[in-house]
């Protein structure tokens, strides 16, 4: 029996995607992995410590502080981002699914400000924003609300929620655009096979639709996910490396970027920022993992 040949033109097509993934992706991820196992001496020689930075960062009142202050941070960051961007975008696929009149002209505009730059975004929302000259004022005052305007980014209360919402504005169209392609999908049998029984907007949807959606929905998760916890060029853009006022705003991705490259007269410490960006990964990765074994093994293989 004649054996088959190795496949090398699969070796070909895939050799220059794996070979840029490792180049950019995976050489810089296990090189800061490693730094992060490193530390310097006092003479200033390179010395292999194990976790002793990660147990630094967990432990160490200098580190520990912010370290947590900045986790927590993040984990509100990505609460609004799940329970304001997420079921919002779902319901706006949702009618646009029903075919409404104008229904592409709703789309681009509300996916427009995804494709934005986030520094023109960050930069434009500063001067909206501003208390003493910013178009805010003049809005809520027209609306009767004026008692409302205040220094939305410059409170210690309101600069994180705010910043919040603001991302939420920008990237709500991600998770629109991918629950209406889900919705669109489903077959119009189903949805007039249940109208003809008597079942309703909200009954079609629930029993239906939102089911249907449902592995859509986890990826939808999965990706806030992890774009929350790498979150960084928005805090930066408006508030600066110091993720004011007072580190009210402060994340995992400024954190980090202070750690590492330092800011104002404070020195960068590659090490512990790499440490910082090891805890990321986990974070991340334990995110990813819960998702991959606790959420989408448990859904059922739905085809049309």
């Amino acid at each position: 029996m004649k054996r088959r040949s190795f496949p090398w033109h699969i070796v070909v097509f895939l050799a220059p995607a794996v070979f840029v993934y490792t180049l950019f992706m995976v050489y810089p991820l296990v090189g800061s992995l490693a730094l992060s196992l490193q530390n310097k001496t006092q003479s200033g020689a390179e010395v292999f410590v194990g976790l002793q930075n990660y147990l630094t960062l967990f432990t160490s009142k200098n580190w520990a502080q912010p370290f947590w202050n900045a986790f927590w941070n993040n984990v509100e960051f990505f609460a609004y981002h799940m329970l304001i961007q997420n079921p919002v975008g779902l319901f706006l696929a949702v009618l646009l699914a029903s075919r409404i009149h104008g229904a592409w002209l709703y789309r681009t505009i509300i996916f427009t400000p995804t494709i934005l730059s986030v520094v023109i975004i960050g930069f434009a929302w500063k001067l909206i924003l501003n208390p003493a000259w910013g178009i805010s004022q003049g809005i809520l005052d027209l609306l009767g609300l004026g008692h409302l305007n205040q220094p939305w980014l410059g409170l210690e209360s309101t600069a994180l929620p705010t910043l919040s919402l603001i991302s939420v504005w920008q990237n709500i169209g991600i998770p629109m655009m991918l629950f209406l392609a889900a919705l669109i999908r489903i077959p119009d049998e189903l949805i007039e096979a249940a109208r003809v029984d008597g079942a309703g907007a909200w009954t079609v949807f629930w029993r239906i639709q939102f089911p249907l959606i449902l592995p859509t929905a986890g990826i939808v998760a999965v990706l806030t996910f992890v774009g929350n916890f790498n979150a960084f060029d928005l805090i930066y853009a408006t508030q600066g490396a110091l993720a004011g006022p007072n580190f009210a705003s402060d994340i995992l991705g400024t954190f980090f970027f202070r750690t590492f490259f330092g800011y104002q007269l404070q020195p960068g410490d590659p090490y512990m920022g790499a440490t910082v960006a090891g805890v990321m990964l986990l974070i991340i990765l334990s995110g990813v993992l819960l998702y991959l074994f606790a959420w989408q093994r448990r859904l059922q293989n739905i085809q049309f």
